[in-house]
């Protein structure tokens, strides 16, 4: 199945991209299980296209199968507006899994699940088994990273700090001439990326084009003025940018005055 990317993909609705799923179940007869990130975070920033997880979650329950949501990058009120990202489109996994940021860098994983899924693997007479389950310490950090989130406001944080992140961002479009290399801003909360393309005004054609080698400069470039971030998708050309909850707008000025400086100087140096 393709990618439900509207940006570059081949379709530019959700219920295109949901078609391919009911294909698959006509082609199989159905399908057992269906995972899915609430944002595609190494395919590329991608947020999901209205109506494709709801139009999804229905085809695969519909055909007996199970979904689960991966929000480990985005779970724990990274998207701002909701605790779990998947909550922004209106749909109910059967399983969620979860992990690094319920530990704020210890290590820590849970899932969590239907009680009829609970039952049915305990009907079925497997035995569970974990290494590290059953560590106090482990509870103890992900109860105190709760407390930390509810009592300083850090999910209102998010969705400030996000919106105002999503802003400037945007305004980087406008510049005179490397505004060009913008190609999309999306995302959502502080998960969000930047996708790098070759200039419009460069090509025969108004194609999209990735820009892979100019990607990786901003990425390297920003690491000297310890900024940190990554880049992902599957042409390496997405800045993936996702801070810890407690990033400011002041820290946003300095990432996006960053890419500032950088596209001016990747145009001065004329390789791009």
């Amino acid at each position: 199945m393709s990618v439900p990317d509207t940006y570059c993909g081949p379709y530019k609705t959700g219920a295109e991209y949901a078609s391919e799923i009911r294909q698959v179940l006509e082609y199989t007869g159905g399908v057992g299980a269906f995972i899915h990130e609430s944002i595609l975070g190494c395919g590329g920033q991608i947020m999901m296209p209205d109506g494709y997880l709801p139009a999804a979650y229905d085809l695969v329950h519909s055909s007996g199968g199970c979904v689960t949501a991966d929000e480990v990058q985005t779970g724990f009120g990274h998207g701002g507006t909701s605790f779990w990202q998947f909550q922004y489109y209106g749909v109910t996994p059967d399983i969620v899994t979860m992990g690094k940021p319920m530990g704020n860098g210890f290590h820590i994983g849970a899932v969590a699940c239907r009680r009829e899924v609970a039952n049915r693997f305990a009907s079925s007479g497997i035995e569970y088994f974990n290494t590290y389950g059953g560590n106090s310490v482990a509870y103890t950090v992900g109860n105190a990273v709760l407390d930390a989130i509810e009592q300083d406001g850090l999910q209102e944080n998010e969705r400030v700090v996000g919106e105002y992140l999503s802003k400037r961002m945007c305004s980087l479009k406008e510049l005179p001439s490397v505004g060009d290399w913008i190609g999309d801003v999306r995302g959502h909360g502080l998960f969000q990326g930047i996708e790098i393309v070759k200039k419009r005004t460069d090509l025969i054609e108004k194609a999209i084009i990735p820009h892979e080698k100019l990607c990786r400069y901003i990425v390297d470039f920003l690491k000297y003025e310890r900024i940190i971030v990554s880049r992902d998708g599957s042409d390496g050309n997405v800045i993936k940018i996702k801070p810890p909850l407690v990033f400011s707008k002041d820290n946003v000025d300095t990432l996006v005055n960053g890419i500032r400086q950088v596209l001016i100087e990747a145009e001065k140096t004329g390789h791009f």
